[in-house]
């Protein structure tokens, strides 16, 4: 399995994943101390939709393209309300109202952070790191480092402002990257387990998620929340079939919030898709 990013920046997993993250970080904003972002595979930060690589795949088209310019029935009040951090984030790159860039995950946590608040972006590709640098650079909030992000996940662990969010979303360059996704989470959550943990995997199959959601409830974490958005029923020949999120100690208001969001999504996204078997459900209550 390969999921190099400048491939998929965008798409549907992309839209799923990063409404989620504003959703998390516009709730640790309602407190007035400060907290830190760790985002361990961080990526370019910015990308040309434009570009050979989104333009070979085209998987923005049925992703963001979608959301921006709601081509199916209009979402309601609450949606729209819910996916309004997310997007917004998304707006700030394109401010003549045309489509051409996405927001990696730093970006999106940029866009949500205070003066007070902080964010570590990890990225080991030479080129990627390199991008990511430069669209950090001039925030003093903010520090790119060009580092393993599986070393990163327990190094930068707790964070001084003892509050905050660590965001997992690996390249999946090999199936053992649902064993290291684990192993990773216990590590960190034995050196801070007060922090909120958001991990990111890829359905293309279901053994692979679900031997993972079984290997995160032998860990005996409490508060792990699991939210899967599916296009249709996972085949083996198939290419992504659904975006899976695992969040440990998620906020209180973020179930009931997906409960509606992820529908919606949902029926943007796959409109062709009836009845796509969205998941919900907690690993550890």
């Amino acid at each position: 399995m390969n999921y190099q990013h400048a491939f998929h920046a965008g798409n549907f997993a992309d839209v799923h994943k990063h409404a989620v993250l504003a959703r998390i970080l516009l709730h640790l904003r309602q407190k007035p101390a400060a907290f830190r972002v760790i985002d361990s595979h961080a990526g370019a930060g910015r990308y040309d939709l434009l570009a050979a690589e989104p333009s070979r795949s085209g998987e923005w088209r049925d992703g963001i393209a979608r959301l921006w310019k709601q081509a199916v029935p209009p979402v309601d009040d609450r949606v729209r309300e819910l996916l309004a951090p997310y997007f917004e984030a998304v707006a700030a790159c394109n401010p003549d109202a045309n489509l051409r860039t996405y927001p990696g995950s730093p970006l999106i946590a940029q866009k949500l952070l205070r003066s007070q608040d902080r964010l570590i972006a990890c990225e080991l590709e030479p080129r990627s790191a390199a991008m990511l640098a430069a669209a950090l650079r001039g925030d003093r909030r903010a520090k790119a480092l060009a580092i393993d992000g599986w070393m990163a996940i327990g190094a930068y662990v707790p964070p001084r402002e003892r509050r905050g969010l660590v965001l997992v979303d690996p390249p999946f360059e090999e199936a053992a990257d649902f064993v290291r996704l684990s192993e990773a989470l216990a590590v960190a959550h034995r050196k801070w387990p007060t922090g909120i943990y958001l991990l990111w995997y890829p359905i293309k199959a279901r053994e692979a998620p679900d031997m993972l959601a079984r290997r995160l409830q032998r860990l005996g974490i409490a508060k792990i929340l699991r939210c899967e958005l599916m296009l249709g029923p996972p085949r083996a020949d198939a290419g992504l079939a659904g975006s899976g999120l695992i969040v440990v100690n998620p906020p209180f208001t973020l179930e009931p919030d997906l409960r509606i969001l992820l529908p919606a999504l949902g029926r943007i996204l796959a409109p062709q898709a009836r009845q796509a078997p969205q998941r919900i459900k907690w690993l550890a209550p």
